[in-house]
């Protein structure tokens, strides 16, 4: 067998600061994903588990924790479940595969599963922070928050752009802040705040966006209604307001 993957590399480029992705489907009919690194190519598998493995024979370390904290449940003895910090470093490794994964997929404008992928990330993350040992376990994993609603909101808004929604773009923009916001204020140890990458990304992608957005025949009137008032041309601004009252609701 012939282990040097040379040729593959030489066919496709590695270009720096840039993702460089490609998804597939293999010879067992499992659709796969490949990101191109500097020093070679990392494969991942389009649904499941990046790497399709089974730890301790569930689908995810996060599924087998899920089904530990069940059990106890069951029990009526959920409160002796504690996540141990070699426990929270499980999560963190497996939560960096879909984090590879997503960022994949958000490449390629596979928005859907960008948003599968991040919300299971949260759901780990509300998972380690409802159950660690302390808040210094807790906050290996919490760090990273903001760079996942970061990608999330992208994701969301950009299905709503390839929609030609601009307005629902706006929101999902607008919420995406406001969540940023709130972990800020819920995490003095967060640093950043408003000043964050996270966050100026955000507020410069909103400022394109709603510069880009058509806007409506009512919202031109009303416009066209201002400027004559301001120029008192209450002629033309007579005729705006007749025009805006003859408009239908949906226009």
């Amino acid at each position: 067998m012939n282990f040097d993957i040379s040729h593959l590399l030489e066919q496709w480029d590695y270009q720096p600061g840039q993702v460089v992705v490609r998804k597939f489907t293999a010879k067992d009919g499992i659709e796969k994903i490949q990101l191109r690194v500097d020093l070679g190519i990392l494969q991942m598998n389009a649904e499941g588990r990046p790497d399709g493995k089974r730890p301790l024979g569930h689908p995810s370390v996060y599924d087998y924790y899920q089904a530990k904290l069940f059990k106890l449940l069951t029990a009526n003895t959920a409160d002796s479940f504690r996540l141990k910090p070699e426990d929270c470093a499980k999560l963190q490794f497996e939560a960096f595969q879909y984090h590879n994964r997503y960022n994949c997929l958000l490449q390629l404008k596979d928005f859907a599963r960008v948003v599968t992928d991040t919300d299971r990330n949260l759901a780990v993350f509300d998972f380690v922070q409802k159950h660690a040992e302390n808040e210094d376990v807790a906050w290996t994993l919490l760090q990273f928050k903001p760079q996942l609603i970061l990608v999330r909101t992208r994701a969301l808004a950009g299905a709503s752009l390839e929609a030609h929604n601009h307005d629902d773009a706006i929101r999902q923009i607008e919420e995406g802040l406001a969540q940023l916001r709130e972990f800020y204020r819920d995490n003095p140890r967060a640093e950043g705040g408003e000043q964050s990458g996270e966050m100026i990304s955000l507020r410069g992608w909103l400022d394109e966006i709603s510069d880009q957005r058509p806007i409506s025949r009512r919202e031109r009137l009303e416009r066209a209604l201002h400027e004559a008032l301001s120029n008192e041309d209450y002629e033309k601004a007579a005729q705006m307001r007749d025009a805006l009252r003859n408009l239908k609701p949906t226009e």
